[in-house]
Formats: C-alpha cells, structure tokens, sequence
C-alpha cells in the first residue's frame, strides 16, 4: 500500500458525514489508516472540518432569520389590513356590524402586538374602551326625549336608528390576503 492519498480525500472524509473516519478513507483509496492520519494533520482536516461545520451553521441561522422575518413582515401586513376593515366597519356606523369590527379590530391588534413581541393584555383594556364607546354614542329605540336632553343630544338632531330584522344579518364575507404580501 504505497499509494499517494490524493487531495479530494478530505472531500470525501467530510461526505462521509456521521460515519466519518480515516478508516474509510483508507479503504476508498486503498491506502494505509496511518498514511491518511498524517497526511489529515498535515492538511488541517479537523480545523478545517470546524470551520466548515461553523459557516454552515452560519447559513442555516441567516436562512432562519430570514424566515421569520419575512413570516413576521407578512403577518404584520395580515394585522394592519384586519384593522383597516375593522375600523372601516366601525365608522360605517351599522349597528350589526359593531361587534363583529370590533372583533376584527381587536384581532389585528392583538395579532401585530404579538408579532412586535408586546404583551396583549393593553390591547384587551382597548377592546372595552372601543365597545364603551359604540354603546355611547349609539342610540337604541325606546331612549325618550328626555333621557337624550339629559345626556345633551336634541331628538331632532339624533338620526331615527331602527332595530335590524333578521334579514339584515349576512354571514361575513371572506377577507383577501393584503396586495402585495409576501408569499
């Protein structure tokens, strides 16, 4: 076994993977374990494996990052249009959409304080301020005069407001991605 140990040995040492030894090298190239022991230390193969193993590891935490950057961009884009189309609900004024916008609302905020890595519990505190505030300023049947000049609203400024029939009650419709969103 007098063979020169070529310089792709260290190639095929590192293919080797988990079944790694200078024992198969020998065996691939037909030559002897101690001839590719000196040879390996010679040529740095465990330095050189460590740094490999190093950058590679490097990679894989980059391709990682950005992953979840690009999940966080997209699920922060999801946020942002759920309050849009809650806070459009809101202000269309519609009595049978309040609860269902507010929710939408409340969602998307809760969803881009997770994603910012805040916690929710001041988001929930919003969601009774927001529900506080639809019942203000609505105004239900059967409120008389008199509570509304007690409250500082004149019954001919106040819109005639109807209960909703249960025609009016439509499932929802489904919500498309935003534009632009990452894939």
């Amino acid at each position: 076994m007098n063979r020169k140990i070529p310089p792709e040995a260290f190639l095929h040492y590192v293919n080797l993977g988990p079944a790694r030894s200078y024992e198969a090298v020998a065996e691939q190239y037909g030559v002897s374990r101690r001839g590719v022991a000196d040879f390996a230390k010679r040529e740095r193969w465990q330095e050189r494996l460590a740094e490999l193993d190093e950058r590679a590891r490097e990679r894989t935490d980059s391709a990682a990052l950005e992953s979840i950057t690009t999940m966080n961009e997209r699920h922060l884009k999801i946020a942002k249009f759920m309050q849009s189309k809650g806070l459009e609900a809101l202000q269309s004024g519609k009595f049978e959409l309040m609860d269902r916008a507010t929710r939408a609302l409340m969602s998307g905020i809760n969803l881009e304080r997770v994603v910012r890595g805040e916690p929710t519990d001041n988001a929930d505190n919003m969601e009774n301020i927001a529900r506080r505030e639809c019942e203000r300023w609505l105004i239900r049947e059967g409120v008389g005069e008199a509570e509304l000049r007690k409250q500082g609203t004149h019954a001919a400024s106040v819109p005639e407001v109807s209960e909703p029939s249960a025609g009016d009650f439509s499932e929802p419709e489904s919500v498309a991605e935003p534009t632009g969103a990452p894939e």
